[in-house]
Order: C-alpha cells, then structure tokens, then sequence
C-alpha cells in the first residue's frame, strides 16, 4: 500500500455465469506475476483457479462468494474483487460494487447481454460504477463481438465506443487492432505472456480507419481540444485516453474491448484500460450521512491525514475468527489504533491488519484512504461504519433483496444439531440474503435464500465445513395476504373483572396499497382516542400483519386509516388500545375481501432453437407467461414470469429436455395474485397442517 493514491484502481470483474469473469482475473494475476502458473475454473488439472478457494467452487466451476486479491501492472497497484455470476448470490456482487471505483463488465461473444448482465448493469448504476465492457471468448464458434455491441447499446443503454477490432473471430482469432495507436497486437509466448506489435494487416485497413474516425467522433463530444485537433488532423494518443478517461470516468460512455481470456488474448490491453480509463479513489466522490444533522450528505475526501471513515462490507468466518473486509474512504487504519463501530458505539482495537489475496493473508500495518483491506478478530457485522473518535457518520446502506425461497432443515442428531446452529449463526451473519429461524407452528428450523442453489449451497457447506448432517423438508414459497377492497371497522374492546377494566374504540377504515406494505394514518381530531395512545394503535395493527386472518400468511398492501373512537378516564390504556387495534383489524379484514398473493418470478432460459417449441411448452405447463422469445446465432433467449411454487425441480426437468444444453436463470419479480383453484388447494393443505 506504498502507491500514491493516484496510481490505485479498485476494481470489481462482474458477469453473467460463464461469462469468463474467473479466468480473466487468473489471467490478470498471472500478466501481473501475483501468480507464477495459470490453472482452470473447475479444477481439470486438480488445482483450481486461485480465486475459487472454496472446494464447492472448484467442484462446480461457479463463484460462490466474491473473493478480493490485488496485483501490480505499470507502476499502478489494482485491487480486483472477482464475483459471483449466479443470481443466487447477487448480495456477493452487490457489496462489491458498493465499496469499488469501477469495474469490468464481461460479456460472452456468442451470449452476449443476458439476464444476469442486465441486472449486474443495473447494480452499477444504483452505485453509479464506470465501467468498461470486456467481449470475452471471441475464439468460440458463433462469436459476434459486433451484435454484443449492439446490445449494449439497446439492452443497456450504454454509449459505447469500441477501442479494438478483432483479428479473425472464432477458430482464427490471432489478435486485435489497437484503435488508439493503430497498431496490430498478437499474444505469443505458451501463455500469451509476450506481446507482439506489428502493422495492421491489409485487409482490416479501411475497418480500421473508419472505427477510428468513430472513436474520435465519439470522444471529441466530452473534450474540446480533441474537437480541434480532429479538425486540424492532429490527433494525438493523448488527447483521445484524456477525452475517453473524462467520458468513463462520468459514465458517460463505455470503452469497448476484446479478446479471449481462456486462450489468453487481449488481457495486457484490458489492463492498461483500468490503469488509463478507470478513476482513482481521489477522482470518485464519496458520501457519508450525519445521523446528528438529520442524515445529512457529507462528502469524505481521499484524504490520509483526515479522521477515518471506514466501511465493513463483508465479513467471513475463519478457522481463526472473524474477518472482516473493509474499505477505508478517508483517514487511515493503524495497527493498534482506536476506533469506534457507528452502529453499536462500541470502541474497539485494532489488532491485526491483512490484504487478501484468495483465501490467503498478508499482514499489514496500516490501510491508507483508498485502499481495501481486512480486519482480524473484530466483532462486527456487514454493513457497519468504523470511525475516528469526534465524529460520527455512517456510510449509505447497501440495497439487499428480500429471500424469496424457504426450505425446511431437519439435524441427524444432537451433535449435527449444535454443529447446524454454529453454522447457521455464521452463515446468516455473513450473508444478509440468508435468513433462519424456527417455525412457531412446526418447531421446524427453517433457512430463506434467494433460490435453490443458494440454500443448496449453504446445507453441502453445512455438512463440509461443520460435519452437521441435516435432512432437508419441502422448500416452501412466501405467500402474501392482503385485500382487495376498502372496508370499514368499528370496534370496542371491553374487559371487566373488577377494579380497573380495559377500554378502548377504534374506528376507521382499511383499503389496499401497491406501493408500500404498511401506512397508518391518524386522522383523529377531537381527541377522541387521546394521543398517548395512537402508537399503541399503530403497534396492534403492525402486529397483525405478521400472521394474516385468513391463512397466517405475513399480509401487505394495506393502508389504515383511523378517523374516531373512544377511551375511558380510568380503564383506558396501551394494553386495551392495543387488544382493540387487533380486533378493529379482523373485523375490517373480514370485511375487505382478503386474497393470497404469490411471488412471482422472472426467468430467461438460454436454449438452443431446435429445443425452444419443448422449452416453451414446459413453461407454460407451470403457469408461466412467456413475456419475449429472442433468437441469437443458434441460441434462443425466452424470458417468462412464472410462479416461484411451480419452479422447484425445474432444473432437473430443463436438463432431460435439452440433453443438459440450456440454462436458466431466475430472480424475484412481483407479488400477483394466486388463481382460485390454487388458493382453494392452499386453503385445504393449511388446514390438513
């Protein structure tokens, strides 16, 4: 952490799944000698890539949890954090870019933009991350690096301006022309460590001229003396990486490259990208709130010498305790330091300071403003802000999606069950997605997830990690109540058994909401239910939304609004308002026609087209509506809302269709309302429970 911080990236590699993202950061760490040799995701050779350390990633050739490691390329230090592209685990990818300054965004030649791309783009701009755009495995059969680009361009709104064209595609990629220098590149060497300039080759002359003619266009719109050199014809290399830089950096536009990370061609240039087009910490613009001045913005300045302002955005459980990976926005991380966690106002001391690399650790002894690290031992959770005594800001939460998936976990035996809860305990505390608790009706433990692979993860890492063997129940899906209509109530509540009774009516009405889960309004005037009273009103109804009246689902949508009532000079109090809160809302429930939503899930099913008639009857059979069917090369994308109930087992089912050639990816979309047939088959099971 010697490097001014000028010359530091931090940088995150997000993707689609099998777009590439892990063999290009082995590739990185290999050009940059982090590593000395270069091994495949999947472990085919028995090693793995460096960034897989989990023996569950290595096994399934998928990222898990992201995973932080730095390197060093021309005088710059580059902090990568290489994550998940599963849907799955969208909480790894979204605490990422909440601590990064800018990030590679990999597409696949042949998949080009998918669903996962979508919503990783889509993260980039709720934390307003540059980025620029990698075309990987442009070796493959069905490359088409020029219809990616228009993808990007449609599906995601990017301007785009593409920095290199390709020398051959599929089988005979040899290269790429470099627009900015006008040169050809060739990767030779056994790992395409030695890089060959050359002059263009004839027949990519006019391509070549007229994609720069493109690139200065484009780029001279965000640099005016880039507008008069072009005028004159005295471009230079500088004028164009100055205007193309100022224009990323803004998210302005997305430079465009190309290459093949598994047959190690165009990674050096992809790294003097990040060194020339990505910002540094000091050219990023960081906000903390002031909890003392109403949440106010304040915004933190790279600076070392100022009070820290740290973030902790994930942390992981090791065989020697907790780690927790932080990013210091200002201020500095000392060995031995004080400091204190916003969140509990806890003091704390600093023991120990490590860079990750993988799973491995180097210790430190201090983290600069800037830079990414890890502290040891400290007992924190994800999302928590560490400051300098005197002062008292707290970083921007991150967005976390709510679990839609639930599975029911049965331990073998006492000892798996002590091992379960430790895991459990580590897992929820890790993962904000991963939710656990114990059923009040069942007794049941049961774990929520984001889909099936996350939980299916969690119980194999359950089983490795802490030797907990667990049988797993039917995964259950997080039906919703609410109304459909505006109903009124009108209750007293009266209890006497001599000496002070209880008293106390509410009067109002209940319509449905879409926007919100909860709102209560007072409209009380006159005092007829004394204030001291309305937030013992309000707690009763938000009580009852935990267990709807109809099938003990958790209701939503609904807005209260209470208008008159009545107390009682002696026997009025919290307990009695409270008790007739709850009985003003089954009368009004009952009132309002109460229906059962379900969630609903968007899913794109990559296929080839010989399969699509197949595919698309399989969907429909599970009350999917299919929303669009698109050909790309010989595969067809068709994106689909289906009902999260009808897609367990789906994988299996998608698998003996296509003889294991399509794939799906699947994330929450919407509450909707369940048919009648299926709510009266809801309401025979609810009470055969």
């Amino acid at each position: 952490m010697e490097k001014a911080s000028e010359k530091v990236r931090n940088i995150g590699i997000s993707a689609h799944i099998d777009s590439g993202k892990t063999t290009l950061t082995e590739r990185i760490l290999f050009y940059s000698k982090r590593i000395h040799a270069i091994h495949d995701v999947k472990g085919k050779d028995g090693v793995g890539a460096t960034m897989d350390s989990m023996e569950l990633e290595k096994e399934r050739g998928i990222t898990i949890a992201s995973a932080a490691t730095y390197c060093e390329w021309r005088e710059h230090e580059i902090n990568i954090i290489d994550t998940p592209g599963h849907v799955d685990f969208t909480i790894e990818v979204e605490r990422a870019l909440k601590v990064l300054d800018g990030a590679i965004l990999v597409l696949c030649s042949v998949g080009g933009v998918q669903s996962q791309s979508i919503t990783v783009d889509q993260q980039m701009k709720r934390y307003k991350v540059p980025c620029l755009a990698f075309i990987n495995k442009c070796d493959r059969s069905g490359a088409n690096p020029s219809r990616v680009i228009e993808q990007l361009k449609n599906k995601l709104g990017h301007n785009t301006v593409v920095m290199q064209i390709p020398i051959g595609l599929e089988a005979d990629f040899e290269g790429v022309v470099d627009l900015i220098s006008m040169k050809a590149v060739y990767f030779d060497g056994i790992n395409g460590e030695i890089v060959r300039v050359e002059d263009i080759p004839e027949n990519l002359l006019s391509e070549t001229a007229e994609k720069r003619e493109e690139l200065i266009d484009v780029a001279s719109m965000f640099s005016d003396e880039l507008m008069e050199a072009a005028l004159e014809d005295n471009v230079t290399e500088e004028l164009i990486v100055s205007a193309v830089r100022k224009a990323t950096i803004s998210r302005e536009m997305t430079p465009v490259f190309m290459g093949s990370a598994y047959k190690n061609k165009g990674i050096q240039p992809i790294l003097d990208a990040v060194t020339n087009f990505l910002p540094s910490p000091d050219e990023v613009e960081n906000h903390a709130l002031d909890p003392s001045n109403n949440e106010a913005e304040v915004i933190l300045s790279n600076d070392s010498q100022k009070p820290l302002v740290a973030y902790a955005f994930k942390i992981e459980e090791g065989q020697y305790g907790q780690l927790t990976y932080v990013r210091v926005y200002q201020g500095m991380l000392e060995k031995g330091d004080t400091i204190f966690n916003v969140r509990t106002g806890k003091k704390v001391k600093i023991g120990r300071l490590a860079r990750m690399h993988a799973n491995q650790m180097e210790e430190i002894g201090k983290i600069s403003a800037g830079y990414i690290g890890a502290l040891f031992g400290i007992d924190c959770a994800s999302g928590d802000t560490f400051v300098s005594k005197g002062i008292n800001f707290t970083m921007t939460s991150m967005f976390i999606p709510n679990p839609v998936i639930s599975l029911a976990i049965i331990p073998r035996d006492s000892t798996a069950e002590v091992n379960m809860s430790k895991a459990l305990n580590r897992f929820s505390k890790e993962d904000p997605t991963f939710k656990t608790y114990v059923s009040e009706e069942t007794g049941d433990t049961i774990i929520s997830g984001m889909g099936e692979l996350h939980l299916e993860v969690y119980v194999e890492r359950m089983r490795r990690e802490y030797n907990a063997e667990v049988t797993t129940g039917t995964p259950t899906v997080s039906y919703r109540e609410t109304i459909t209509r505006l109903a009124e109530f009108n209750y007293t509540h009266k209890k006497q058994t001599g000496g002070a009774g209880q008293f106390g009516r509410i009067a109002g009405y209940m319509e449905p909401i879409t926007e919100e889960e909860f709102v209560f309004e007072n409209k009380i005037t006159g005092g007829s239910i004394p204030t001291q009273f309305i937030s013992a009103c309000e707690k009763g109804f938000r009580k009852c939304f935990e267990k709807g009246p109809k099938m003990e689902f958790p209701v939503t949508g609904i807005k209260i609004v209470i208008n008159d009532g009545q107390s009682h000079s002696v026997d009025s109090s919290d307990m009695a308002f409270y008790a007739a809160a709850r009985g003003a809302f089954r009368e009004g429930y009952a009132k309002a026609k109460p229906v059962i939503h379900e969630p609903i899930m968007k899913v794109v099913v990559e296929t080839p087209i010989e399969y699509q008639g197949a595919v698309m009857g399989s969907l429909n059979q599970r009350r999917g509506i299919i929303v669009a069917s698109q050909d790309e090369g010989y595969m067809c994308a068709i994106e689909v809302q289906v009902p999260l109930s009808e897609m367990f087992g789906y994988s299996t089912v998608l698998r003996s269709l296509t003889q294991g050639k399509a794939q799906f990816t699947m994330e929450f979309h919407i509450y909707k309302r369940v048919p009648v047939l299926i709510a009266e088959e809801l309401a025979k099971k609810a009470k055969k429970d």
